[in-house]
């Protein structure tokens, strides 16, 4: 009888379903604080996970990938299914090849090799993650490919600069802000390649694109909205204002937007102003207060993970302005104490709610409401 329970428990570990992560009957979804870049973690009813980037690397890879495996471990996994390198940028794949010497990592998914060489980049891709996928699978992905899951719907929207050409459920209609759209200059860097994702669970949807920039976000969303309305939005880009332009942002209406950014990344006043203005919004959560923002653009601190390593007596008032290009701003404090996550659990129904982990504040989002 014992052998067969270590046999039972076992299997159960190799599928990443231990009994902690048994049970389940929402989609879990975790946006970890990686300090400006970008970490999500979605745990499926099934217990799939779903892993969209890995971090920074460098000197913070292994403080990045262990934030992530205490997400992991909080969700009761063993193994991540699937991971997605949304762009070949640092903040975004950095800590994967420390998190896979911790972790089991079944498939990778990508668009493809990198159109701006960086040395970081180059030396990931030609070294590191040729023996990380020797391992496991590799997927390039393009918009309209599924991942195999049971039970959600996840459909890649954007890839390799290329946007899906289908309308999702729900979606097809007229985009009307596609009429004042104003193109930003050409984008030539891994950001327009951005993997994006479109997750449906029963009547719940979430849209994570990535770093998905100005006019991309026109291609994929003009002159017809190709994906419908969003429950939640995944800001874009950590909230630049490069990014989340109103054909996106307004015509999706997310319900709640989360933004994973950094105290002087992300956030900017111009960003915030479209976010903030979206159509039906009820609330956005913040990874960090932003100084790019100030109390002018920012939300109440119960919507604030991560709060100053070396906090202020007082927050400003206006925005920080950044130095000129060229000109290197002072390095913000290190924050390698305790970080905070935002934990979304979404029922079929369409119901979700929204806990900030450093407070515990939670605000339930009712299904038609």
């Amino acid at each position: 009888m014992r052998a067969r329970l270590l046999v039972t428990i076992a299997v159960l570990a190799a599928a990443g379903t231990l009994p902690a992560a048994q049970g389940r009957t929402t989609l879990d979804i975790y946006v970890v604080d990686v300090e400006g870049g970008n970490a999500t973690l979605f745990v499926t009813p099934a217990g799939e996970s779903v892993l969209i980037d890995a971090g920074n690397g460098g000197p913070a890879a292994a403080r990045d990938a262990g934030r992530i495996l205490d997400a992991a471990r909080d969700a009761g996994l063993t193994r991540i299914d699937h991971h997605i390198t949304t762009h070949w940028h640092g903040d975004h794949f950095g800590a994967l090849e420390a998190l896979a010497r911790q972790i089991p990592i079944g498939a990778y998914y990508d668009h493809g090799p990198t159109i701006q060489p960086q040395p970081a980049s180059t030396e990931f891709l030609d070294t590191v993650y040729p023996a990380l996928v020797a391992r496991a699978r590799r997927v390039i992905v393009k918009p309209g490919d599924r991942l195999p899951l049971k039970g959600v719907e996840w459909r890649v929207v954007t890839s390799g600069g290329q946007v899906i050409p289908s309308n999702l459920p729900g979606g097809g209609a007229s985009n009307p802000y596609c009429a004042a759209f104003t193109p930003q200059a050409v984008d030539t860097s891994e950001n327009a390649q951005s993997v994006g994702s479109h997750v449906m669970f029963g009547k719940f949807r979430a849209v994570h694109p990535g770093d998905l920039t100005w006019n991309k976000e026109a291609e994929l969303m003009c002159p017809a909205n190709r994906l419908g309305t969003a429950d939640l939005l995944i800001v874009g880009h950590h909230g630049q204002a490069v990014s989340n332009s109103e054909v996106l942002v307004h015509a999706l209406q997310p319900r709640v937007s989360i933004i994973n950014n950094g105290t002087r990344k992300g956030g900017q006043p111009d960003a915030m102003r479209i976010i903030l203005n979206s159509p039906g919004l009820e609330d956005v959560w913040q990874a960090h207060f932003s100084l790019l923002s100030g109390q002018e653009y920012t939300v109440p601190g119960l919507f604030i993970a991560n709060p100053f390593d070396e906090q202020p007596d007082a927050l400003p008032i206006g925005a920080w302005t950044p130095p000129p290009q060229g000109q290197q701003p002072p390095a913000p404090p290190v924050h390698n104490g305790k970080a905070f996550w935002f934990k979304v659990r979404a029922q079929a129904d369409g119901t979700f709610t929204v806990t900030n982990a450093r407070n515990g504040f939670t605000r339930t989002y009712r299904a038609g409401m």
